[in-house]
This record gives structure tokens, sequence and C-alpha cells, in this order.
């Protein structure tokens, strides 16, 4: 008899989490580099995201970092302008990045699950520590949005330069 009760439960939880809707995240990497940096948005999930903005946002950052862009304006030494690396097919188009701007929209057409969209470009911190190097702790804060159909999302990078967004059901 218990071992009956027990292929039922088991059972009744197999079926339980295959009832469960997918849950989706958006992880989004800062990787820093000489002399570019990289971010990488991977679609972490079983869902396709379709018709969103993802916004990454360095104003609340522990270093208040900026993209430099331009060899004059707000950045230091080095500059990198925007450079897909991978994903471009998933986007309506490429984004305009101003010198010394610390917020970049991603406008995706459509993201299949485990697809990813990968740029260069350089980061430099305003802080008044070494602006040419930026730390995963000098990233920390910075926040990346999700905004499409469903109810706007939002992630926090953490000291390791990661931040995931909670994107739902599909």
């Amino acid at each position: 008899m218990i071992g009956s009760l027990v292929k039922n439960a088991a059972g009744c939880a197999a079926a339980f989490m295959l009832a469960v809707p997918a849950m989706a995240d958006v992880q989004v990497e800062f990787v820093e580099g000489a002399p570019k940096d990289r971010f990488v948005l991977r679609n972490a999930s079983d869902c396709s995201l379709s018709a969103a903005t993802v916004r990454l946002d360095l104003s609340s950052s522990q270093g208040g970092l900026i993209f430099d862009v331009t060899g004059s304006g707000a950045g230091v030494e080095v500059f990198q302008p925007f450079e897909m690396v991978s994903g471009s097919e998933f986007l309506n188009g490429l984004p305009q990045v101003q010198d010394g701007q610390s917020m970049v929209d991603l406008d995706i057409r459509s993201m299949p699950p485990g697809a990813e969209i990968a740029f260069t470009i350089d980061v430099d911190d305003t802080g008044g520590g070494r602006e040419i190097t930026v730390s995963g702790a000098e990233i920390q804060g910075a926040i990346v949005s999700l905004e499409g159909a469903q109810n706007p999302q939002r992630g926090v990078f953490s000291s390791a330069a990661r931040a995931a967004i909670p994107v739902g059901t599909c």
C-alpha cells in the first residue's frame, strides 16, 4: 500500500510540474575587456520574446558608469563605439549611442528561446577610480529592464556583473 501511495504521489508531482507554465528569464552579463567591454543578453527560457525593449540603464551603478564612444567627450583615454557581435537579426534596428550617455535601448523584434544578443562598447566610470577599467562592483546597482506586451520587469546588476529579468510565463 505504501508503495502505491509513493507511486501515486510521484505521478501527481510529475503531472503538476508539467502543468506549471514555463518561467522565462532574460540574463544579462557585463564582461570587462580591453579595449572593448561586452554586454551579453540571453533568452534563458523556453519562451520567445517579441515586440519588447530591453533597456540598460547604468545611471544607478556604483561607479556612475557611462558609454565612451568617441575620442572627445565624457570618457577617458580609449573609446569604442557600439558594435554588434551577435544577434542583430533579433533587433528592429541598432541603437544610436551618444558619448557620455548612461542608457541604451535594444528594440527586440523577436528573440527565440536560447538566443543571444551581444555587443561591444567602451564603458567608463565617473566615480573617480580608474575610469578605463570597470569592475563588477562598479556596475552593481545598474538596472536592466524589459518592456513589452506584459508588465515591465527589471533586474539589478550584482557585484558579479550579472542581472536577471524575470519575464513571467509563456
